[in-house]
């Protein structure tokens, strides 16, 4: 009877070993396979997300020269049509990731910064220019530099950047809505991304 005790107890111990080996192999798959998936849908917001807008401006430019102890002056003028287009984009193939399989766990390390790139069409009209004071280089890169400055501050006042930063979190939640669903944990700045809304707190 003692034997048959002992050889019982034996198998039964074989059996629940043989079981949680069978659970742990079990769960290590799962885990991978997670992990793949994770993986491969950063991957896929890994791509370049911009948001475009056009901009447009009148003004005029003046310039004027003294000559001969300020009694004769040279005067020149043009009025300014701009046409600009406008990108603010985020390069997602630079997103910093790290990925703790153990504690179940998407570490976002790094978040590429907002580029912002203008491109003004320049077009002048009714340019009139005296003899000794006529347009050159140095005049055409003064108003570019005039023309950037003032788009820059049309931009600030546009809802374009805040637009571009809407898509950021588009695409950064479907990380989220694939961690949560499986049971993982999203963090940024350590903390944990616990919704969608924290990812609205980004600051950049």
């Amino acid at each position: 009877m003692k034997k048959f005790l002992l050889g019982a107890v034996a198998v039964l111990l074989i059996v629940f070993g043989y079981r949680y080996y069978e659970n742990r192999q079990n769960e290590r798959e799962v885990l991978e396979q997670n992990s793949q998936l994770i993986q491969e849908q950063i991957k896929n917001v890994g791509k370049l997300v911009v948001t475009e807008g056009n901009f447009s401006q009148v003004w005029s430019y003046k310039d004027s020269k003294k000559f001969y102890l300020d009694v004769f002056s040279a005067r020149k003028k043009a009025l300014i049509v701009v046409n600009a287009k406008v990108t603010v984009s985020y390069d997602l193939s630079q997103l910093e990731t790290e990925i703790d399989q153990e504690n179940k766990r998407v570490i976002i390390k790094s978040i590429p910064k907002q580029e912002l790139n203008i491109y003004p069409d320049i077009q002048y009209y009714d340019v009139t220019q005296d003899y000794l004071n006529q347009f050159d280089a140095s005049d055409h890169n003064k108003i570019k530099k005039k023309v950037t400055a003032s788009l820059k501050k049309k931009i600030e006042a546009s809802t374009i950047k805040t637009n571009a930063q809407n898509r950021l979190v588009s695409e950064l939640s479907k990380i989220y809505i694939l961690t949560n669903t499986m049971g993982w944990t999203l963090e940024y700045n350590d903390m944990p991304v616990t919704s969608q809304n924290d990812l609205q707190d980004i600051k950049l």
